[in-house]
């Protein structure tokens, strides 16, 4: 009997727990219940929203137009219609879709300035987690639709151009490129642990860049681990497999003067990146001492390779958005500075970049889809050192010389390693 009454007992207790647990998550359940479809405030987006309103008025003003997006209308123009196909949303009897030129001038404004979503979702009267999606789609579509323009695989004729650049501008001869590799801050990635943590005590991706004379991007990769070094960067990048395995078309060697072997076609880089045929590194510090040609080796390189770091230096300071660490993850970071990178070179291939403002005052005064790779494992140790030396020979001689280049190593205004 009372077992029988206790039964009775627990059902009812099982029963009321029941009924507590539900009505707990039907309560849960309304308080995440969205209060808007969309918000009042973002209903008035096209009679208060920044781009119906400032970027209206500013339109037939070119300086100002520039000074907000970053480029000229004209320009605007031109990348809205290449992206326009895939940033365009279908029209539903109940809801009007944001505009394309709206879209591109969310994105541009976000890369211009580095506001966050939140305070773009505020100017643009629109949501938060809009925003984040309008730049994410618009990166993408620049970087589909501009890459293949503005940073085409080079071919035989273009590697020769990109070294007729060096030798007539920074005085380099053979040169096709001033490889280098720069951290994007980024905010601790989730779950990530220490892989993007890099010597600079912060997170961060990497971009590998590889640029012309006139700092145009030729190539780039991008993703990678802040922690990791860019000689590992480069030897795990497909742009370092298809240099070492010879799939990018470079030409074969050319003198560099008359009455001398050939010589190949070189990339510049700093001291971090390895030594070969085709990648060329200063000379370290204990080979500098009471070693002039050493020294004006390096400084003739270093004057080359500095067109990359102008490269990022004018990345950073045209698009706001890298000079602070990345509000996003890793995924969408990567799609940012793709885009930017394109952008970069869109709006440098139709002006003259001068590079006098770059230079010493002394100087001025005298004159897709991912292939398997493998790369070619061979000494090269022996070749490669002939083949730094034989550059060494020209800068010294009479036909490779600069008027500058004595006085510059015994001011010692330029590091050479």
């Amino acid at each position: 009997m009372f077992s029988h009454e206790s039964s009775d007992s627990d059902s009812e207790y099982e029963e009321d727990i029941e009924f507590l647990v539900l009505a707990t998550l039907i309560k849960k359940k309304e308080i995440k219940r969205r209060r808007y479809w969309v918000h009042p405030v973002n209903n008035k987006r096209e009679s208060k929203g920044e781009f119906h309103c400032l970027v209206k008025e500013i339109e037939n003003d070119a300086q100002r137009f520039h000074q907000y997006f970053r480029m000229s209308k004209a320009q605007f123009e031109e990348v809205h219609s290449l992206i326009e196909g895939d940033i365009k949303k279908i029209h539903t009897k109940f809801r009007k879709p944001i505009g394309t030129k709206e879209r591109l001038a969310v994105c541009l404004r976000f890369m211009a300035t580095g506001n966050s979503f939140r305070s773009l979702g505020f100017n643009y009267c629109m949501g938060f987690a809009t925003v984040k999606i309008i730049v994410e789609q618009v990166c993408n579509a620049i970087w589909k639709n501009l890459a293949p323009t503005v940073m085409p695989q080079p071919t035989e004729q273009m590697w020769r151009e990109i070294a007729k650049g060096f030798e007539n501008v920074w005085h380099f001869p053979n040169c096709i490129g001033a490889l280098d590799g720069k951290h994007i801050s980024i905010i601790c990635p989730i779950n990530a642990g220490s892989t993007f943590y890099n010597y600079k005590n912060e997170h961060s991706i990497v971009l590998l860049a590889l640029v012309d004379a006139h700092y145009r991007f030729i190539m780039v990769d991008v993703g990678a681990y802040g922690r990791n070094s860019d000689a590992g960067i480069y030897q795990d990048s497909l742009m370092g497999k298809m240099f070492e395995s010879s799939q990018l078309n470079v030409p074969p060697n050319k003198p560099i003067n008359q009455n001398t072997e050939p010589l190949p076609y070189t990339i510049v880089a700093d001291a971090a990146f390895p030594l070969k045929t085709y990648l060329l590194k200063p000379y370290s510090k204990a080979k500098l001492v009471n070693n002039n040609p050493n020294k004006i080796f390096n400084y003739r390189l270093s004057r080359a390779r500095r067109t990359v770091e102008n490269a990022f230096g004018i990345l950073r300071a045209r698009f706001r958005v890298f000079q602070g660490p990345l509000q996003v993850q890793p995924n969408m970071a990567d799609k940012i500075v793709l885009a930017a990178c394109c952008l970069h070179n869109f709006l440098t291939q139709d002006t003259q970049e001068t590079q006098e403002t770059l230079m010493d005052e002394s100087e001025v005064s005298d004159s897709n889809g991912l292939v398997d790779i493998e790369p070619l494992n061979r000494n090269l140790s022996q070749e490669t050192i002939q083949v730094r030396e034989a550059y060494k020979t020209y800068f010294v001689s009479p036909q490779g010389q600069v008027p500058w280049q004595m006085q510059a190593i015994t001011q010692g205004r330029t590091r050479f390693n």
